[in-house]
């Protein structure tokens, strides 16, 4: 079939990072939250070069050196990459500068520059700079003999070069990045720490002014390097992580108002290649937005509380109740109290034994870790698969399992070659055991702000499967057999397949072939290829993808038959979901894995297939909104415009409407 059907991971990518920019412009919601969007835009694009354009151009130095030929030449990808960055990052600048400043201004809220302080305002200014500022920042003069090992990932810096070349740190850990004018009034004014020093900076450098200084920031290759050993591998992790801050240079920021002379001696003295060098504006690390202050919006922001689980918050043993129903949690829309509750419920009950968790990110002051050490503490048995291997949470990780393994439960790390990313626990009790299977991580603070689904069962044969699950992680020799779930890897690749494939044969034979996915990322070729051939024999598929979608849709005998919409709201949609008609049975799965290659055949994956009634309901429910949301909405073309779904009379708003209808009455009857 022709490669055309494919679009590349990295462009699509950027394409999801786009719909993350288009929030931040969206005047339906609140300006913090569009100031986060500001600041998720920019984090994820540090991680984009930190991970993805490291590995490009890794690729490209090993292109040079051997006989290898890729099919895609990652010159010409990391070409396209930038081309596309470079008009996201100017349509950043104008959203910043034209929209979000100005409608700032409008609620009261005045983000300054240090030509703009008062009298009063340059009063404060030297007394913060003398109080707070001055004796943390450092000053580095740059010339062939200096270490430049002190500019670690992500920091800030200024470069001046007045009679020499410098480069000045921007304190932004010591300091913080905003700063509050004290005032009286209704208007608020706040300035960055980097106006402070600009204000300040003939004071330790008299022969320097505010407009000598220009911003910089490095962003280094994120990748951890080792050789994968089994029994050594956290030795391994822990020492790479030492060396992170410090990878090579993979986009260097700074500001383009600085003169061509200065970026060259900028490039010189930090030896790095005109590829390395990006044009930007006055303030980098716009992540920093995630810590501005909050302002009191005129959008309303009213329906950001969690609800209590219509069931679970009544009963007086989460335990006893899942014994006799199944339930379904959804985040973040209820509270995660009840994992918590159930965690904690397993500590006091006499009748469990065991408890079995696999973490693939936790939070750093886990509840979820801090409840699996009160079990310990009370006598019960604990085993934990920590992933040691989640980047960019390695070390918080290894640290918990730490703690987790003095406490006395039986720590199981990392294994060579596979990540384990499901999200399962299993409550052994004396008389039925409970299993959660999940799609987003045991973390109750990003269950705050991802959208996921979790079940809780004590159906036998799926408690049976979980421990066979178990079982593989404890011996990686063992092989496991599992009647009810999908493991990857062993079987969920083939049980897409078959499935793909009976609606394949439902349209041969005049049925109405159908299904229904929703997910993260979709970039395996094969069920690409699958889906695409599903379409050509009249198979109706639907695809709810919220980011990298390498599958070109609406390609005329080859991917017609094939719809794709993207949502990206207030909260990460997170949860994967598959859905199969065959002849009316409408089967339903939930669970870890995305249809990518690494989900299919290099992780450990559970999905779980939804049997209950109202279960399935609800989740319907939740898909069908998505399908026709039309306020957040993406259509994916073929050329991934990001182009908002517009059909329907009546305004939808997915996660809004989602939300309303948990609390509903009629919901809560039905489910009760």
């Amino acid at each position: 079939m022709s490669e055309k059907k494919y679009y590349h991971r990295d462009l699509s990518w950027l394409s999801f990072n786009e719909r993350v920019l288009q929030e931040a412009e969206d005047k339906t919601n609140s300006l913090n939250d569009r100031l986060k969007f500001l600041a998720i835009f920019s984090s994820n694009l540090d991680e984009f070069y930190r991970v993805r354009v490291s590995k490009l151009r890794q690729f490209r130095r090993l292109q040079k050196d051997s006989p290898l030929r890729l099919k895609e030449k990652p010159k010409k990808i990391i070409k396209a990459i930038q081309k596309r960055v470079d008009k996201l990052q100017e349509r950043f600048g104008f959203i910043y500068k034209e929209k979000l400043l100005k409608e700032l201004n409008i609620e009261g809220v005045n983000l300054i520059e240090a030509s703009d302080f008062n009298d009063i305002q340059q009063e404060f200014s030297s007394e913060f700079f003398e109080a707070s500022v001055k004796k943390p920042l450092k000053i580095y003069e740059l010339n062939s003999d200096l270490d430049l090992s002190f500019i670690k990932d992500k920091e800030l810096f200024f470069f001046a070069n007045v009679s020499q070349p410098l480069l000045i740190s921007i304190p932004t850990k010591k300091c913080g990045r905003f700063i509050t004018f004290p005032g009286i009034g209704e208007k608020k004014h706040i300035t960055f720490l980097d106006e402070i020093i600009r204000d300040n900076i003939s004071k330790v450098l008299p022969e320097l002014s505010g407009e000598d200084l220009f911003s910089v920031k490095i962003t280094r290759d994120g990748e951890l390097y080792y050789e994968e050993e089994d029994g050594e591998l956290i030795e391994l992790i822990k020492q790479s992580l030492k060396h992170r801050d410090y990878g090579i240079p993979t986009r260097v920021l700074y500001d383009s108002s600085i003169g061509k002379e200065d970026v060259k001696i900028l490039r010189k003295c930090l030896s790095l290649k005109k590829t390395d060098l990006m044009p930007g504006g006055r303030f980098h690390n716009f992540s920093d937005f995630f810590h501005f202050p909050e302002i009191e919006s005129r959008i309303s922001e009213s329906n950001n509380g969690q609800l209590d689980h219509h069931s679970l918050e009544l009963v007086d043993s989460i335990i006893d109740h899942i014994s006799e129903k199944n339930e379904l949690l959804s985040f973040p829309y209820q509270k995660y109290d009840s994992i918590l509750n159930l965690i904690n419920e397993a500590s006091e009950r006499k009748d469990v034994n065991h408890i079995y968790i696999t973490l693939y990110r936790i939070s750093k002051d886990s509840s979820v870790a801090i409840g699996l050490m009160n079990c310990l503490a009370k006598g019960k048995k604990v085993t934990v698969f920590v992933e040691a291997k989640a980047r960019f949470d390695e070390e918080n990780n290894i640290e918990w399992g730490e703690k987790l393994d003095k406490a006395g439960a039986r720590v199981l790390y990392s294994m060579p070659d596979i990540k384990v990313h499901s999200k399962i626990l299993l409550i052994e009790t004396k008389t039925k055991n409970i299993g959660y299977i999940g799609t987003g991580n045991f973390n109750e603070n990003s269950a705050k702000m991802y959208a996921d689904f979790g079940l809780l069962t004590s159906d036998k044969a799926i408690a049976t499967d979980l421990k066979e699950v178990f079982k593989f992680l404890l011996d990686t020799s063992y092989k496991p057999s599992i009647s009810k779930i999908w493991m990857s890897p062993f079987t969920t690749r083939k049980e897409l397949n078959n499935r793909i494939d009976n609606e394949i044969d439902i349209a041969k034979n005049g049925g109405n072939g159908y299904l229904f996915f929703k997910m993260n990322s979709l970039e395996d070729k094969d069920i690409i290829d699958r889906l695409c051939k599903a379409s050509q024999f009249g198979v109706k598929i639907k695809l709810l993808v919220r980011g990298i979608c390498c599958l070109v849709p609406g390609l005329k005998g080859i991917s017609e038959n094939i719809e794709v919409i993207s949502i990206v709201g207030k909260y990460l949609e997170h949860a994967r979901v598959y859905v199969f008609e065959n002849k009316g049975k409408n089967e339903m799965f939930i669970g870890s894995a995305d249809c990518m290659e690494r989900n299919l055949d290099r992780r450990v994956e559970v999905i779980v297939p939804i049997q209950d009634g109202d279960i399935k309901k609800t989740i319907e429910t939740c898909i069908d909104l998505q399908w026709h949301d039309n306020t957040k909405g993406r259509i994916i073309d073929a050329k991934q415009k990001n182009i908002y779904q517009t059909t329907g009379k009546s305004k939808i708003n997915s996660q809004l409407d989602f939300k309303e209808y948990l609390q509903s009455k009629n919901y809560q009857i039905e489910n009760a």
